[in-house]
């Protein structure tokens, strides 16, 4: 096993989950994961990246032990330091920019529909929506540029569609 994918709705990974995985070289957490126990990846030799989709959570300091690489994450996620359960942080950019799911600011607020878009710092972005993704007529909502890599979109007419859809398209 070379490349581990913890899937969107893991919410813990325990004490030993991949101890001594020694040909494991990248690792990709999605944004549900809300604690990673201790050595949950220690001793992967040659572990290279961690690349995390949420913000920073509990995890044991000796997560990563004896492990090279390094943890990287999303312009726009919080709560990132220097260090990351014995291993240094990057930010992590993307070819592409990218909807955040969840948070405190996901999905309907009193204002509209919102959600985060993350890319890299001080590009353009433009939200489309669309009520038909079978045939699609996507019509642009608004553009954003990336200030720190992130940028909140609120579409507040949504409700005024029995059904939308949203893409993020850059120039």
């Amino acid at each position: 096993m070379t490349t581990i994918i913890i899937p969107n709705g893991v919410t813990n990974i325990s004490d030993d989950a991949f101890y001594e995985c020694y040909d494991l070289t990248n690792v990709t957490i999605a944004g549900s994961v809300s604690s990673i126990g201790e050595s949950a990846f220690g001793y992967c030799s040659k572990l290279t990246g961690v690349f995390f989709y949420g913000s920073a959570r509990a995890a044991a300091l000796d997560v990563f032990n004896g492990d090279p690489g390094k943890v990287y994450y999303l312009p726009g996620t919080a709560g990132w330091g220097g260090m990351f359960g014995g291993l240094g942080t990057a930010l992590w950019m993307l070819p592409y920019p990218l909807i955040l799911e969840g948070g405190s600011n996901f999905g309907v607020q009193a204002d509209g529909f919102n959600f985060r878009i993350s890319w890299a710092t001080n590009l353009t972005v433009v939200v489309e929506g669309c009520t038909n993704v079978a045939n699609p007529a996507w019509q642009p909502l608004q553009t954003n540029t990336l200030i720190g890599g992130e940028s909140q979109f609120t579409d507040s007419q949504w409700t005024n569609y029995p059904i939308r859809f949203y893409r993020v398209r850059w120039p």
